[in-house]
């Protein structure tokens, strides 16, 4: 699995040139702020008459004569211009001013499965989250079935580091979902290099523009584009960036072989959304922490968590790796019955599962039953509505609830 090569059919270095080293856009410079950045991020050079982002392309085949190799472009399973823009733009917000390699998916999972399979093989040790995202239990069951050694540990408290020995890759998930907690990405990265580990973090609730994981030491950033990336609960879309050419290529492989590509709408609606990814970050930060402070002032409501919260266990190491502080919040009501009426009784606030859409959402997670959370554990995903209505509008709803 490790290493998986490009079958030799279509221009390698060519598409790698075309969806993967990318650095500063027109436009933008390492130094501009976020909201600058995320309007320009991977735009082409102005051209007159021509729209500022070209619409989608549709295209399974390129026309191509002659020597394929060194083509940017040769079949749709490969590359395509739509992805070009889309990775140009997220490998910019990932690590602004830096040469790195992104690659999109059609889903998170599939960007996660993709560097999973491509960098571990039969004999080698995984170091995983316990307390991630609840895919990750049949992931582990699949890799523990290739011959892959799966070690698990809490992500709060940096538990993984005492996992380390011997390990080939370790996955860190911060904030995990849907517990939030936190672990010191950069001290754990440091560990994992000094024992011969690559590191990938899972970077879907923080978003760039929230934490940098490259930055902070990891080999691979690593994200669902469904949530709040592109914000609006209309796409499925993953991505991977990472600095090194050759650990890129091998992702690619991976992702040529299984076929796990954006359409190239999706691409392209992803893309239109990242211009709003500042205001919509931002207001649902802030939405966010409006809400976990008034769920805290609740006397039915136990074990609030965000990391923007001082007082959350999670905050001291949030604070100094985080930019801001992510749309979820969790908290436990006293059952299921419990929840279960709060949920009816909210009215601004959707009953439905992911998270980082500009509606609010909430769910009680443990209907999944993957999620080792108690039956009253709620997962509240702060929209951009006003703060002061979804702070009115909870708190009708825990009324509405306490009252049966």
């Amino acid at each position: 699995m490790r290493g998986q090569p490009d079958d030799g059919t279509v221009a390698a270095a060519g598409a790698a040139k075309a969806a993967g080293a990318t650095g500063g856009g027109p436009g933008t410079g390492a130094a501009d702020g976020d909201g600058t950045r995320v309007v320009r991020a991977g735009l082409p050079p102005e051209e007159p008459y021509a729209p500022p982002l070209p619409g989608p392309v549709f295209a399974a085949h390129y026309h191509l004569p002659g020597d394929p190799h060194g083509a940017p472009y040769a079949y749709g399973r490969d590359a395509n211009p739509t992805w070009t823009a889309l990775e140009r733009a997220i490998g910019e917000l990932e690590a602004p001013g830096q040469e790195v390699h992104t690659l999109a998916f059609a889903s998170g999972m599939g960007a996660i499965s993709a560097v999973l399979l491509s960098q571990l093989a039969p004999g080698d040790v995984a170091v995983l989250p316990a307390d991630g995202y609840n895919l990750l239990v049949p992931v582990r069951e699949r890799l523990t079935g290739l011959g892959v050694e799966v070690r698990t540990a809490p992500t709060a408290g940096d538990a993984q580091r005492e996992l380390l020995d011997g390990a080939r890759l370790l996955w860190i998930e911060s904030p995990s979902n849907p517990g939030l907690d936190v672990c010191d990405i950069r001290r754990l990265t440091a560990e994992a290099h000094a024992r011969g580990a690559l590191v990938a973090v899972d970077n879907t609730l923080a978003t760039p523009l929230g934490q940098r994981p490259l930055a902070l030491g990891a080999d691979f950033a690593v994200a669902s584009g469904t949530k709040a990336l592109t914000g609006h609960g209309d796409v499925l879309l993953g991505y991977v960036v990472c600095r090194d050419p050759e650990r890129a290529a091998q992702v690619r492989g991976w992702r040529k072989t299984v076929g796990a590509i954006p359409g190239p709408m999706e691409a392209w609606l992803a893309h239109r959304s990242l211009a709003t990814l500042e205001l919509r970050t931002r207001q649902q930060a802030a939405g966010a922490l409006a809400v976990a402070e008034a769920l805290r002032a609740r006397p039915e409501v136990t074990g609030v968590r965000h990391p923007g919260l001082p007082e959350d266990p999670a905050h001291p190491v949030a604070v100094r790796q985080m930019r801001r502080f992510g749309c979820v919040v969790s908290c436990t009501l006293p059952d299921r019955a419990f929840a279960e009426r709060f949920l009816a009784a909210l009215r601004l606030v959707d009953d439905a599962t992911s998270f980082g859409g500009v509606r609010t959402t909430a769910e009680r997670r443990g209907r999944w039953g993957g999620d080792a959370v108690p039956e009253g554990f709620v997962r509240i995903s702060v929209g951009i509505e006003d703060p002061a209505d979804l702070v009115a509008d909870v708190g009708r709803a825990l009324d509405a609830a306490a009252g049966g």
